[in-house]
């Protein structure tokens, strides 16, 4: 029986999964021309709840915080809009037609969701089709307007209270912890902009907010930094441990 051998390739960053694949591709095709067997297979390592933990963090502070849920807008003229509740866009990495793309699911009030309940809905977004989407589905429409109407569509949107509550929530949740470290310099369609990094050796994970300065300032942003580690190591680390099998 002949050697065996196995090769992974380890990439960072959802853009060089396609660079990835085409070099395991090349592989198999080289071991084939040679008469050697040969198979590739990837495995899908990311975790859709790691974004449902800071998602439903945030917005339990932001029950306290109201800032946390007010947007800018200028329409019909330009004010703050608070919204009741908050409504995390959470970023989704999918594939389609051969293509990565990133699309954001929305996920309403999540402070009164379980954690459960919001990795299902993050799940259902990364594996079902996107017509299944409402979130996908409108993005998809207004991507098809003609570019006058698409960017009115985006004006109008993103400066009327409602309507940029809707399509582009309070805040948004984005990571690319699942495979490997690095920095994301992330721009978000909301106000505020929660990602995290990978753990460290002592189990610590760096948070990233991204804010915007017209809504406050760096005093509240720092208080809130400070009130989300505290809810991490008490209610969603109370509410994980009932998740634990």
């Amino acid at each position: 029986m002949g050697r065996l051998f196995a090769v992974e390739i380890v990439y960072r960053g959802i853009f060089q999964k396609t660079l990835a694949k085409n070099i395991s591709r090349a592989i198999v095709l080289a071991a084939h021309e040679e008469g050697k067997p040969g198979i590739s297979f990837g495995r899908y390592g990311d975790s859709p709840e790691r974004n449902g933990i800071p998602a439903k963090a945030f917005a339990i502070v932001a029950k306290d915080e109201p800032v946390l849920r007010t947007l800018y807008v200028k329409l019909p003229w330009p004010h703050f809009f608070e919204l009741p509740r908050s409504i995390a866009m959470v970023a989704v990495a999918r594939v389609e037609d051969g293509e990565d793309c990133i699309l954001p699911e929305k996920v309403p009030a999540p402070e009164e969701q379980s954690l459960a309940k919001i990795d299902a809905a993050i799940r259902h977004a990364k594996n079902a089709p996107l017509q299944d989407i409402p979130a996908f589905r409108k993005i998809l429409m207004a991507s098809r307007l003609p570019l006058p109407l698409r960017r009115f569509s985006w004006w109008l949107g993103l400066n009327v209270g409602r309507m940029c509550a809707n399509n582009f929530g309070s805040f948004g949740v984005t990571s690319v912890a699942a495979y490997g470290p690095g920095a994301l310099q992330a721009i978000s369609t909301s106000p505020f902009l929660v990602s995290y990094g990978v753990a460290g050796p002592d189990n610590r994970i760096d948070v990233i907010l991204r804010w915007d300065h017209r809504i406050t300032d760096a005093v509240v942003i720092a208080r809130t930094m400070a009130r989300l580690e505290q809810v991490l190591n008490t209610e969603i680390s109370a509410e994980m441990l009932t998740l634990a099998p």
